[in-house]
């Protein structure tokens, strides 16, 4: 918490500031409008956020090194390397951003076990909602 002051005469007046961290996210998927409507989810909870078309894109845009995130949500079928792989590549690469697969195959035991074993910390099914994900939003913003 900060504390601002400002002075008036020989009033000085002090209040409290609430001092948060934003929300820094890449959203990788290959379908436009699934990339648009979880931009506009983390906008309207005041994040930022950075595009990738694939995972080989989230891939590079770790290995060029000017890359923090504090969230990816990271799509699982996708051309050129999936969200399988990628997620994998990302924590070998020593990625500790919290990472959530979000997938039509959610439901599916075998392919979510497959794509969590990979490195996620969270599966999601499609499509995603600001309520679904406002927990875990939470959850990584008081860590």
């Amino acid at each position: 918490m900060a504390t601002t002051s400002t002075s008036t005469g020989d009033i000085k007046k002090t209040k409290s500031v609430e001092v948060k961290k934003k929300l820094n996210v890449l959203i990788v998927d290959d379908d436009t409008v699934i990339r648009k409507l979880h931009e506009n989810i983390i906008k309207s909870i005041g994040g930022i956020s950075q595009t990738a078309k694939n995972g080989e894109e989230a891939v590079n845009i770790h290995r060029d090194g000017n890359a923090s995130f504090d969230l990816i949500l990271m799509d699982k079928e996708m051309p050129e390397r999936d969200g399988l792989s990628a997620t994998k590549k990302l924590r070998e690469m020593k990625v500790t951003s919290m990472i959530i697969g979000v997938t039509t195959l959610a439901d599916n035991e075998e392919e979510r076990k497959a794509f969590m074993e990979a490195g996620l910390n969270h599966c999601l099914a499609k499509p995603l909602s600001k309520a679904k994900i406002l927990p875990l939003i939470n959850n990584l913003m008081d860590a």
